[in-house]
């Protein structure tokens, strides 16, 4: 190969290197970038995904409050005391109690608690089944504290005509809580009332703790979130009466035997 030749080709293969180079370069210059924006997009896009999933919740939450609505009914003519002695203790230890009860504002299900409220739960079982309950109002409305019903009365001052003993609660109250009014150590008879949020159920304080426990809401929670809504607006806060009424339907007793753990 002449001189002339040979330097020709190692020009040539220098040319070649330096388009090499120059196209590695911008190789890398352009991975480089698009890692940038890799790590720079990637929280955007994480934080929208996050940001869409907690708008789709608050959504559903949103929904589900919504979802229980109070139907207008007229409000029931006021009763009057009963008459009845406490009833012999009937129910079944080796048995579950649960109370269906059905309002205008839906329904939910309680399931009563026996074992630390024998005497409380046994009370509320004969009159439930009695028919006791059915018509009655829940007269009391006070805003993520307890509604509360029972009153043959209507206006918080009645019962069934006895008293019972104090049964409260070994671990305190929560949302959803079921429990029974009184004026008093000794004095509970078929008024009861439902803890509507977790305020309220540090607002009732203890230990020890006051009011004897019936049991705890364990379905249909949104029904005790409708009537919570129904609190009064009225400028006086003792008038603790629904802005419409709330009624019960009815109460039905269902007894099982408890599942083998």
């Amino acid at each position: 190969m002449s001189k002339a030749n040979k330097r020709e080709r190692q020009r040539q293969n220098r040319e070649q290197r330096r388009e090499y180079e120059a196209q590695l370069a911008k190789r890398r210059k352009a991975w480089k970038t698009a890692r940038t924006f890799a790590l720079i997009a990637l929280p955007v896009i994480t934080i929208g995904v996050v940001l869409n999933l907690t708008k789709s919740d608050d959504t559903k939450q949103a929904g589900s409050k919504s979802a229980a609505t109070c139907t207008k009914v007229d409000l029931p003519a006021p009763g009057e005391d009963g008459a009845l002695e406490a009833p012999p203790l009937t129910i079944d230890p080796t048995l579950s109690y649960v109370a269906d009860v059905d309002t205008n504002c839906g329904a939910f299900t309680i399931t009563l608690d026996a074992a630390q409220a024998p005497q409380t739960v046994n009370s509320f079982v004969t009159l439930a089944r009695q028919g006791f309950y059915d018509g009655l109002t829940f007269h009391r409305v006070d805003q993520d504290f307890v509604v509360q019903g029972g009153d043959p009365k209507g206006d918080g001052t009645g019962g069934p005509g006895y008293t019972l003993p104090d049964e409260p609660p070994a671990d305190g109250y929560r949302k959803g809580s079921v429990a029974m009014a009184n004026s008093g150590p000794g004095t509970s008879g078929s008024q009861f009332f439902i803890v509507s949020s977790a305020a309220g159920a540090r607002n009732l304080g203890g230990p020890p703790y006051l009011y004897s426990i019936l049991g705890e809401v364990t379905s249909g929670i949104r029904t005790i979130d409708a009537m919570n809504q129904l609190a009064s607006t009225q400028a006086d806060v003792q008038d603790q009466s629904p802005k419409r009424p709330i009624v019960i339907s009815s109460i039905t007793i269902v007894e099982s035997v408890p599942a083998t753990p």
